[in-house]
């Protein structure tokens, strides 16, 4: 098995995906609109996605402009060289840096997290340049 994408659904799918590919880096990748049953798909990543990398895949529902995140989901997490250097080109990029760089409580990583338009919680772990992958340079 491979692990392939995750599918957040999202208010404003334009929003999104800036947000994804101009305050994180990620690459659009493939879109689709589905008129019959009313939905957009955005799907981006890193590397060029599948099968290297998984993606995300950002679902839009025509006239659903919010949602309910629940109480069950966690945080996507990636991988950066420099999870200080990150924050700042995020905060940049006029993203939302909602705890700053610095050792994870109890231990020594380095860890930062940022929130997307929607709300969703993304985790920066600062790893080795061959661990982080190419995102967020």
């Amino acid at each position: 098995m491979r692990f392939l994408h995750t599918m957040l659904r999202v208010g404003n799918l334009q929003r999104s995906i800036d947000f994804y590919t101009q305050v994180l880096g990620m690459q659009l990748l493939r879109t689709s609109e589905n008129p019959q049953y009313k939905y957009s798909l955005a799907f981006l990543g890193f590397d060029g996605g599948n099968p290297g990398q998984a993606e995300i895949e950002l679902t839009y529902n025509w006239g659903t402009e919010r949602y309910e995140l629940g109480t069950a989901y966690g945080h996507i997490a990636l991988g950066v060289p420099d999870a200080y250097a990150a924050c700042d080109k995020i905060k940049a990029a006029g993203g939302n840096v909602t705890r700053e760089a610095g050792p994870v409580a109890g231990g020594s990583t380095v860890i930062a997290f940022v929130t997307d338009p929607d709300g969703y919680k993304i985790e920066l772990i600062q790893r080795s340049d061959n661990q982080a992958g190419q995102g967020l340079r």
